[in-house]
């Protein structure tokens, strides 16, 4: 079984993969943003697929941080995660300073609205895809908050970072 530190490592090191796809789709998405109906529907398929990118980036972030980051981080500062909702972790976190809890569920909403939209009706594609490109910086914020909180609390972090392990890049 691997160690819960190991898992944690894993984990920091995906959430830097989509961070850094993340603002890669974003810097390049920057010169045609704000998108209106008129404009997505001039986009050529290389940009649709940096749109596809940062949706599902996004997607995965979240994903990664509430499922396994979250949980690992509360284990090892000696919580009984196992026992808790996810609503519970939130509120935990929140107590510790890392997240917002509303903040977060708004987020999640957010995507979720996004990540099912298959509607003929592009007014919604767009305001959904307008949405997540402003929501990025707020859920890169909430990330930056847990690699700190984790680089300055556990030593074992800090030891990667300083190898320069591939982790990190």
């Amino acid at each position: 079984m691997k160690d819960i530190r190991q898992t944690f490592i894993e984990k920091l090191h995906e959430c830097n993969q989509h961070k850094k796809r993340l603002l890669s789709a974003k810097s390049r998405l920057n010169r045609v943003m704000p998108l209106d109906v008129k404009s997505y529907n001039a986009l050529d398929d290389t940009m649709i697929s940096i749109i596809d990118q940062m949706v599902f980036r996004f997607s995965k972030l979240q994903d990664s941080m509430g499922e396994k980051i979250f949980p690992s981080l509360l284990e090892l500062v000696g919580e009984k995660v196992k026992q808790m909702t996810f609503i519970d972790r939130l509120n935990r976190l929140e107590e510790l300073g890392l997240v917002e809890r509303e903040k977060w569920m708004s987020l999640r909403r957010e995507r979720n609205e996004i990540a099912h939209e298959y509607s003929f009706n592009q007014d919604e594609v767009v305001d959904g895809i307008n949405l997540i490109f402003d929501r990025v910086d707020d859920l890169l914020d909430i990330y930056m908050v847990f690699y700190r909180y984790s680089f300055e609390k556990f030593d074992f972090v800090r030891n990667i970072r300083n190898k320069k392990v591939r982790y990190w890049e």
